[in-house]
């Protein structure tokens, strides 16, 4: 689940105060003869004449491609690419699996991600299971599939990218985009690099989806702006009980919603628990997926189960339950429970075995999140409970 830390806060916070700062560094970092070349498929991908450029490097017997138009590759085939993203501090460059299923007949381009946290193993599967169900030669437009978005931490199996630009430090990859090529950290360099040159130019919807993070769990839930004809379709394909229904305004940052940003329909699928894959929840999401792309006349066939005939519980915002202290917890309602204001949610023991907290929930609403892990620190969340909160303003800001 796309959420923020204190940490985060501090960091977003100083971004803006400094902002006049960062602006003079950026225009003198643009000044180097290496970044401003890199800057020059940007321009050619906002105008919609982005060629694909080949390095002439093969990895594995798949092409290197520093830009993508997928209107130049042949019809009716499945495409194994890499992209060639941000320069790692050796100089060498991380590189990101894209895979295009072309159709033998021309329509609608849809790209689905996955990745953009490297601790979200349901999600590349998900995706995965989509591309090997495909079959170009009976399709009608074009899927094309980024699997691993953040490979420095998809490498260890962790949320963030470790940046090694001033020391070390953890960036969520989901609160760069759509990324500034010539920023001043790696991941946003590299969202920059994906979002101009492969992303945008190639998508006339998205997908991009992820799961709860380390040591925490989410229900199937489906992220998205129901207000927005094109995303409310998206939305109701899927066979899932919960919508987050949250405006771009409240979530400027993530990738989505640089999509819509970009006139993009498009929507982000949470798969239940980080580390793990959960076969049950995947297939939801492989359904639903399926189903967009025949929405879209990209596959023939019937429609597989959707959001119809299901009872489907929509909130706009998501109220944390913070852990108090420290010891093991002890939850007293499941994923997807309604609850109450006042009820018990769960309790807290410490090393003796004595209670030392007990949680009750501060909204009506139902469980989409709950901690994984059984021991926790305090400040850690242990509850996330969807609710729909009026008015609905300014940007939501999730702890982890």
């Amino acid at each position: 689940m796309a959420n923020e830390n204190g940490e985060q806060l501090d960091r977003r916070g100083f971004m803006i105060a400094s902002a006049a700062t960062i602006g003079a560094a950026a225009a003198l970092v643009a000044g180097s003869t290496q970044l401003q070349a890199a800057s020059t498929p940007a321009t050619a991908a906002t105008s919609g004449t982005q060629a694909t450029a080949y390095t002439g490097d093969v990895i594995d017997g798949k092409k290197v491609v520093t830009s993508l138009d997928v209107n130049e590759l042949e019809a009716g085939q499945t495409h194994r690419l890499y992209f060639q993203g941000v320069q790692a501090p050796t100089g060498q460059h991380w590189h990101v699996s894209v895979t295009v299923a072309k159709g033998a007949k021309p329509g609608k381009r849809v790209v689905l991600t996955s990745g953009v946290h490297g601790d979200e193993m349901s999600s590349i599967h998900t995706v995965h299971t989509v591309m090997n169900q495909l079959d170009p030669a009976k399709m009608s437009g074009t899927v094309t599939a980024v699997t691993d978005i953040s490979r420095p931490a998809l490498e260890s199996m962790q949320r963030r990218w470790p940046n090694q630009g001033r020391g070390l430090d953890l960036i969520d990859m989901n609160r760069e985009w759509p990324g500034n090529e010539n920023g001043l950290t790696a991941a946003t360099r590299h969202a920059g690099l994906l979002f101009n040159r492969l992303l945008r130019p190639n998508a006339d919807a998205a997908i991009d989806f992820h799961t709860g993070t380390t040591g925490f769990e989410v229900t199937a839930f489906n992220i998205g702006e129901i207000d927005r004809p094109e995303v409310k379709a998206m939305l109701d394909l899927y066979p899932v009980s919960q919508i987050l229904n949250m405006p771009k305004s409240a979530y400027p940052t993530v990738l989505h919603n640089a999509f819509i940003d970009a006139g993009i329909p498009a929507i982000a699928p949470e798969i239940g628990a980080a580390r793990v894959l959960d076969r049950d929840m995947i297939a939801l999401f492989v359904e639903g997926t399926m189903n967009v792309l025949k929405h879209y006349g990209i596959l023939d066939g019937p429609m597989g189960r959707t959001a119809e005939g299901m009872t489907v519980f929509v909130g706009n915002s998501g109220f944390p339950v913070l852990a108090t202290a420290g010891g093991i917890v002890e939850h007293m309602v499941k994923l997807n429970d309604k609850v109450v204001p006042g009820q018990k949610v769960a309790i807290q023991r410490d090393s003796f075995g004595e209670v030392v907290a007990e949680y009750t929930a501060g909204v009506a609403g139902e469980v989409s999140g709950q901690r994984s892990d059984a021991m926790s620190e305090p400040g850690n969340p242990l509850l996330f409970i969807l609710f729909n909160k009026t008015p609905q303003e300014g940007v939501e800001i999730y702890p982890e």
